[in-house]
């Protein structure tokens, strides 16, 4: 099956200590390029968690946000710096020797200075961290790649139908060809018995070389067919499909609409011209859905 690029996925979940919600979102992208937002305190998991995300969602640009919020004072640990407050203290009565002023120490003033309490997270058990945070992102990566399957399922549809619409076209550009010589023939016909006037007769064996010549130069067979058999090829990979192929599509629709181009160049007839319109207009809708593939 295709998936799109294109999703949302999102989890919440408690280990007793941590509660912690995970939102994850993809858009398209030639490559794949994973962004993790989350506290800095948690940044030496931030290439594992890619990892897990990489292997659900392979191609895309996703943005995962990570929320951690505290429910327990057990993750933190407040640590007091003798040595900073002595500095303090010292050099607070200096400032008092110095310029001969009055005026209490406090603890409670010295306790405010900066680095003389601190709060430290407590990280120790980074294993125990990345499982909590593993949980929920795997989590939300799997409602991301189910949107991305359903929105690949629609887009499967689209194009396969459009290839048959462009099939369609094929054929009726098949049954067409060979008129266009035949009418070639009639207008040579004509113009000969114009210019050399109805008492001559016109050599038939030169009107049919010349036509011979026209069908040759304005021959669309093998184009017709290469474009049938790129349909083909298409309707394959996006039945068949079981890893992302949305680069693969996307050449395969680049010689779908070079083979357009040489019909459309080669055909000299109005009425093929104007089908060709119509399968480049489908080709270029198919584009279109294939740049939202993985």
């Amino acid at each position: 099956m295709i998936k799109s690029m294109t999703g949302f996925g999102r989890s919440e979940y408690t280990d007793g200590k941590r509660n912690i919600i995970v939102e994850i979102k993809s858009v398209n992208h030639r490559y794949s390029d994973i962004t993790i937002k989350m506290p800095r305190r948690y940044s030496f998991a931030e290439d594992k968690l890619k990892g897990k995300v990489k292997d659900i969602a392979r191609r895309g640009k996703i943005d995962v946000s990570i929320i951690v919020e505290n429910i327990t004072e057990d993750d933190t640990n407040v640590k007091l710096n003798t040595m900073v407050a002595r500095q303090y203290y010292d050099n607070l009565r200096e400032l008092q020797k110095s310029f001969d002023v009055s005026g209490d120490i406090t603890l409670q003033f010295l306790s405010t200075l900066p680095d003389v309490m601190k709060s430290i997270p407590d990280v120790e058990d980074e294993e125990a961290i990345f499982k909590s945070l593993e949980i929920p992102v795997l989590e939300a990566s799997k409602k991301l790649d189910q949107m991305r399957i359903t929105e690949g399922a629609k887009l499967a549809e689209d194009i396969i139908k459009r290839g048959e619409l462009i099939r369609n076209l094929v054929k009726l550009i098949e049954e067409r060809s060979p008129e266009v010589t035949k009418a070639y023939m009639e207008k040579l016909r004509d113009r000969m018995k114009e210019l050399l006037g109805n008492s001559i007769t016109v050599p038939e064996d030169r009107i049919l070389v010349e036509a011979a010549l026209f069908a040759d130069k304005c021959s669309i067979t093998e184009e017709l067919v290469r474009l049938d058999s790129h349909i083909l090829q298409l309707n394959h990979i996006i039945s068949s499909s079981n890893q992302p192929d949305g680069k693969k599509l996307d050449f395969l629709v680049q010689e779908m609409n070079r083979e357009a181009n040489t019909i459309g160049s080669k055909a000299n007839d109005i009425e093929i011209t104007n089908k060709v319109l119509d399968i480049k207009s489908e080709i270029e809708k198919i584009r279109e859905q294939v740049q939202n593939i993985e």
